[in-house]
Parts: structure tokens; sequence; C-alpha cells
């Protein structure tokens, strides 16, 4: 290899190593938000039923609109049907996908814990972690919770650790019961 050509490569290696770091610069890393936190910091929380998804372009990115119908309010004041928006999704041949950014498909329910602005659309607070899937066994019909970010490392910032945490399989009457005992504490 010729000086030129070695300098060539050095200089595309180079290129390459700042491409990567520029990609993880920009990574996100979920904060760990105790379930209280959650609760506390919620514009709304409800048990909704997912209607629709449509996913579309704007600056730049791709973003999705879920559409749900709210089944029960426990915080803040919802309209019967609600819009939440989260980044990723496909439009055409291209998808997508942010890590621990919650996906939803019609007929499923979930408790989500919801942050929102005056004029801006409804967004999951802590993504995986304000999204709580409820799963029905199909033989007894029992309903249990499980919190999206439970199967996801989340960095826990007391412990300055990647931690997999949160709520899972917890019987629909018990997760209600600790929300109600949540929003109790949160109030002011």
């Amino acid at each position: 290899m010729s000086y030129v050509e070695r300098r060539r490569f050095l200089w595309i290696l180079l290129l390459v190593a700042l491409a990567l770091l520029a990609v993880v610069a920009n990574a996100t890393t979920l904060s760990r938000m105790r379930f209280e936190d959650l609760a506390r910091q919620a514009t709304a929380v409800a048990r909704v039923r997912c209607l629709a998804t449509a996913s579309f372009w704007e600056n730049g990115e791709i973003w999705t609109d879920t559409t749900f119908t709210v089944v029960e309010q426990a915080k803040g004041f919802l309209p019967g049907v609600i819009k939440i928006r989260t980044q990723g999704g496909s439009v055409g041949h291209l998808h997508s996908r942010i890590e621990d950014v919650p996906v939803f498909h019609p007929g499923e329910e979930a408790y989500l814990f919801l942050w929102g602005r005056e004029g801006e659309p409804l967004r999951v607070l802590g993504w995986a972690q304000g999204t709580f899937r409820i799963a029905r066994d199909v033989r007894t019909g029992v309903e249990t919770v499980t919190q999206d970010s439970a199967a996801v490392p989340v960095f826990d910032p007391r412990t300055h650790r990647f931690q997999h945490g949160g709520i899972r399989n917890l019987p629909l009457a018990v997760f209600q019961l600790k929300l109600k005992k949540a929003l109790e504490q949160s109030a002011p």
C-alpha cells in the first residue's frame, strides 16, 4: 500500500469513527422513574383501548399518532377519544424504531401515564415506563398488568447501574389499588 493509499484509508477510518461517535452520542438512556413519580408527574392516567395508528413524516422524522378510546380515567381530564404521539413508525417501505418507545396495536388495552401541554399532542410519560399493558387469560378471564419497561434495563440514578425492574403480571385489581394509593399520595 502506498503512502497516499494509507493516508486515504486513515482518513476514511477517521470519518467512520466520527460517524459512529455521533450515533452513540445521540443514543437515549432512560432514567428509572418510580411508580409514585410517574403518578405525580403525569398530567393524566387512563385505561385505554387502541383504535388505530397512523404514521407520518414531520421535520425529517417519522412519527405515529395512535387513537385510543378512554375506558377508565384515573387522573386528569380527557375526552372519550384521545390521540397519543410517539416517535418512530412505518411510512411506505421505511421503518423507524426508537428503543423503549411503545408501539400500540388496534384492540389492545393498557394503562397509560400521559403528559401533555396545551396545544401539543399527548405523549406517554417515560415511554416504556409509563406504559402498562393489560393481558387477559383466555381460560380464566383474569386480567394482569405488565409494565413495558419490565423487560428493558433502565438506568437507576441511585445505584448508578442499569437494572431490570417494573411491574410484571400483577393482577389488575392489585394494580388499581397501587395506582389509587400513588395518586392519593401525589395529590396536593
